[in-house]
């Protein structure tokens, strides 16, 4: 069994585009600059606002965070992705989910420029992506090609089994799994909250990528030997531990793992990958902008 490490492939990841940045600093270039807007004090969401900033830092971009508060209204919050989509310094942006319930989510999604959206949530780029045109990926589905890819992990021919139906993870993975070329090429099954006899399904699948949110949720009795394990959930479990509680995937781990070839961790899998490709789609946003600008 190989343990697919996010952790170190992020950090590949993350001292190659380094080095691109240190070739644009050499030249006398304008490095990416990436904003990141949160409205709101949700705990997870400034935690995670705030890795991406120390990212951005390591690898040599610019970044903007953008504080707004919880009472921050739908019109106030159009009029900042606006500025941002106008403001020629910044490359790409995001917007922090979830957002407060007065404002619409796709309403706001739908307001970003697509040749910034580094989060690739745009109808205008999800659409691209289905259509095998270059775009720009959601950063989970691009960084679980990304582990597949430089772990070897073979797709063509295989049997994927897609747990989740999200428009961040779960229907986007399940369109590039059967993408024409590496990783892909492989028969896609997607399962949701009302598939019946799930159990069937997942034990006839080459590789799982399970992206449901419920702790423990694939059991060993639910997968065959040798089976390629993808864990996307990430849950806080209550326990009596000093910190209140313990991180733990979707999938059973300890007994799951006994009989994978390749599996990712929870934490340290797929999680350390989505910042290093929201890295790797700003780099792509200001390779564009260069070249549309030639500035």
């Amino acid at each position: 069994m190989t343990i697919l490490d996010g952790k170190k492939v992020s950090n590949d990841i993350k001292n190659e585009i380094k080095a691109e940045v240190d070739k644009m600093k050499a030249n006398d270039e304008k490095v990416p600059h990436l904003a990141a807007v949160i409205v709101g004090n949700d705990g997870a969401s400034l935690t995670y606002v705030g890795s991406k900033v120390r990212a951005c830092e390591r690898v040599g971009f610019e970044s903007t965070m953008v504080r707004l508060s919880n009472t921050t209204s739908e019109i106030e919050l159009l009029d900042k992705i606006d500025e941002l989509n106008n403001n020629d310094a910044i490359d790409g942006f995001i917007i922090q989910l979830p957002l407060p319930p007065q404002i619409n989510t796709q309403k706001v999604l739908m307001a970003v420029d697509p040749n910034k959206d580094v989060d690739g949530f745009h109808p205008m780029n999800f659409g691209k992506m289905a259509l095998d045109m270059s775009t720009f990926i959601p950063a989970t589905p691009f960084g679980i090609l990304e582990l597949l890819d430089r772990y070897g992990v073979e797709t063509k021919g295989k049997h994927t089994v897609v747990i989740g139906r999200s428009h961040i993870v779960g229907r986007p993975m399940s369109i590039l799994m059967g993408r024409k070329g590496f990783p892909g090429n492989s028969t896609v099954t997607l399962t949701h909250s009302h598939t019946k006899n799930i159990t069937q399904i997942t034990s006839q699948a080459d590789i799982i990528i399970s992206a449901l949110g419920i702790p423990k949720f694939l059991k060993a009795e639910m997968v065959k030997d040798d089976v390629v394990i993808i864990d996307v959930g990430i849950t806080r479990v209550p326990d009596d531990s000093k910190k209140g509680y313990y991180i733990t995937g979707d999938v059973d781990f300890d007994k799951v793992s006994k009989k994978a070839s390749y599996i990712t961790p929870v934490p340290g899998g797929v999680g350390p990958m989505t910042i290093a490709m929201l890295l790797k789609n700003t780099l792509l946003a200001r390779e564009q902008h260069r070249k549309h600008n030639r500035s």
